[in-house]
């Protein structure tokens, strides 16, 4: 996920609220994956002190999005990749689909996850989840309601439409923009509240230390990374 992504993540949700009769958004991976999360490139200093808040402006425009909203992940779907799923209202999977928060490899945390991912599915999971890193199988993500549905991967588009004819498609498409505005609201408060004070602490503190460069510079130099715990 590129800025240049983001921005245009952005600007297509933000063209899409001109659309009244609009009863569902979809947003998914152009390939075998959903994503592998946010460009590492671009955490370079001088770099992600202007990527990671258009980021974070993208999970706000989602949680304000004008009709409900649903991430299609097949494959891996990592760091940015999964907090870009957690900003939509549903996530609808394929049954080989995996979640992770592989941040902490690098030395660094997924803000917009750790503001997202407590609410949908309780702190301990989610606390689990992001000091571990640990890549968790749809299924498992099943199990814990946060995704909506799950399929085989050769039959997800398909499930995905018997989904929306069996719970959207009858529906009024004004009712189903304010029944996600509400159904929203509380996370969106929650988001809105914690996700500055998350990124402060990403950009001012943990950017700023030995390990933050040190584990981007390994990933990109394709070694290990060799830790001073500063």
């Amino acid at each position: 996920m590129t800025l240049e992504m983001i921005e245009a993540l952005a600007e297509g949700l933000v063209t899409l609220g001109g659309e009244p009769h609009l009863k569902l958004i979809t947003i998914e991976g152009d390939g075998p994956d959903f994503s592998f999360g946010a460009s590492i490139p671009e955490h370079a200093p001088g770099q992600i002190d202007a990527v990671l808040p258009e980021a974070h402006r993208l999970t706000m425009t989602l949680l304000d999005a004008p009709a409900p909203t649903a991430a299609v992940v097949r494959g891996r779907c990592l760091g940015g990749g999964f907090e870009l799923a957690l900003a939509c209202d549903l996530i609808f999977a394929a049954d080989t689909a995996t979640f992770g928060l592989p941040e902490v490899a690098l030395g660094v945390f997924p803000p917009a996850a750790a503001a997202l991912l407590p609410p949908r599915v309780g702190a301990a999971r989610a606390t689990v989840a992001i000091l571990s890193g640990a890549s968790v199988p749809a299924a498992e993500w099943l199990a814990a309601g946060l995704v909506s549905a799950m399929a085989p991967e050769a039959e997800l588009s398909a499930a995905i439409g018997l989904w929306f004819d069996a719970h959207l498609s009858a529906k009024s498409a004004s009712a189903l923009r304010f029944a996600a505005r509400a159904a929203r609201a509380p996370l969106e408060r929650e988001v809105a509240a914690v996700l500055p004070e998350l990124e402060r602490l990403y950009l001012d503190e943990a950017m700023r230390t030995n390990d933050a460069r040190e584990g981007i510079a390994a990933f990109l130099e394709k070694r290990a990374p060799h830790w001073t715990d500063r």
